[in-house]
Parts: structure tokens; sequence; C-alpha cells
């Protein structure tokens, strides 16, 4: 006898601001479209002190179907930039800022893929919510350090050698993992 689960979930996280919520607008990321600063919509905040805040993240649903107590795991982990909390200062920022806020999209991508092999190479059992949860959360503290890193070696972009550094470095890493 077939016993059959099925479980559908949607997560929504911000790497810039480590906030679980939803929001109506986003972009998913797309290799061949960039973000302009057209793409930036949010208010900027009063008491703002740097140029531009992309607020990006990662969004993943699954359906996981346990058939003679084996998990079958259907998923998609998108990355997503969102325009209306991410925004910038158009009188201190240029063409290397914007780059800047690119690649932190791109880091999201990055870990997004990192998501979905780490899925696809795990064997879930009964306790496959948790299990992706805990997979999920591992991913974004990860994301998390990695963009604070990111943020503190270019010194949010100021260190031109370290930006070419590090976009040489997410290029390489997006081209070794599948998007898939």
């Amino acid at each position: 006898m077939d016993s059959r689960i099925t479980i559908i979930l949607f997560v929504f996280f911000f790497g810039s601001f480590g906030l679980a919520q939803e929001i109506e607008e986003s972009i998913a990321w797309n290799a061949s479209k960039k973000l302009t600063w057209a793409d930036f919509r949010g208010p900027v905040p009063p008491d703002a002190s740097s140029a531009a805040t992309t607020a990006s993240g990662i969004s993943y649903q699954y359906t996981a179907n346990l058939i003679h107590h084996e998990v079958q795991l259907d998923f998609e982990v998108t990355a997503f930039f969102y325009p209306n909390e991410s925004w910038y200062r158009p009188e201190v920022c240029d063409s290397t800022i914007l780059q800047h806020e690119q690649l932190h999209f791109d880091i999201s991508e990055l870990f997004a893929r990192k998501m979905r092999l780490q899925l696809q190479r795990t064997a879930f059992t009964e306790n496959v919510k948790s299990e992706v949860r805990n997979i999920y959360k591992k991913i974004l503290k990860e994301l998390s350090e990695f963009q604070d890193q990111y943020d503190w070696e270019t010194n949010f972009s100021r260190n031109r050698e370290a930006q070419h550094r590090w976009n040489q470095r997410i290029a390489e890493a997006l081209g070794q993992i599948a998007p898939n």
C-alpha cells in the first residue's frame, strides 16, 4: 500500500535584512538580465549612510511524496531581487556601485544553486519538512556570512581591486554549479 503526503512551502528571505516576509513584487535572477538603477524603487531611509541597498534572497517551494518509505522530492529554489525594498542615493551612486549591488544578487543566486544541489543530493526521510527547513536555514546562514564578507573585503565597492577579484570569484562559482 502506498502512503502519499504532499507538502508545499513557500519561504522568502531577504539577504540584506535577514527578514522573512512576503513582498508582492520581485525579480527572479536571470543571467541575461542585469539590474539597473530603475529597479531600485524603495524609499531611501532618512538616516541612510550607505549609497545603496540590495534586498535579495532565496525562495523555495517543494512537494514531497512518501511512497513505500521513500521520499521523492520535487522542488524549486529561486533567487529574487525585491525592488520596493531596494534603494539607492543617486547623488553618490555610479556604475561601480551598481555592479557591487548586482553581485549581491548574483551571490543570492549562487546560494540558491547550492541549495538546489544539496536538495538533489539528500536522501530525505519521513521528517522531510524539518530536513528541508534545516538545509534552508544552513544555506541562509552561509549566505548572510558570505554577503557580509563580500561587503567587508570590498569595503562596499570602494576597494576596486577586491571588487574585481570578487566579480571573478562569483562568475567562476556560478559557472561551476549548474543553474537547475
